[in-house]
């Protein structure tokens, strides 16, 4: 049994539509055996695909070419992860340093630059300062 490649990875829930799977094959993010794929590719059982979604590369292997969308419990049936290790790994590292993806200083600021900046904009109150000037008691004094 065969079926298309960008059909498989949508109906065992790679990607959440068709037309997304159908972009990542145009944009080179799919591969089998390294090589680059185009959405109408028949895969069948046995064929292990790439798919390049930053910051790692995943690995599966299809158990079923299936073309109609399957249940999340039955995925296991569909697919087999054989993602490597060192991947699963960069993967973790990832989720455990916050964010990804995001330069320092772009876009919207993060709570503690917000406070920051409040702090540049508006110094911090220096408490009990008297305001009341000496010079003011010297001129009533002289007269």
């Amino acid at each position: 049994m065969e079926a298309r490649l960008d059909k498989w990875l949508w109906a065992a829930r790679i990607f959440k539509t068709r037309t997304i799977a159908a972009d990542a094959c145009k944009n080179g993010r799919i591969t089998i055996a390294g090589v680059k794929q185009k959405a109408s590719k028949m895969i069948k059982e046995g064929d292990i695909i790439e798919v390049r979604k930053p910051p790692i590369t995943y690995a599966f292997r299809v158990l079923k070419a299936i073309q109609n969308r399957v249940g999340a419990k039955l995925v296991p049936e569909v697919l087999e992860n054989v993602t490597a290790p060192d991947q699963l790994e960069l993967l973790e590292m990832n989720r455990i340093s916050g964010f990804v993806g995001r330069a320092r200083g772009t876009g919207r600021p993060t709570k503690k630059e917000r406070r920051d900046l409040d702090e540049f904009i508006q110094p911090a109150f220096f408490g009990d300062f008297d305001f009341d000037f000496d010079d003011e008691d010297e001129d009533e004094e002289d007269e």
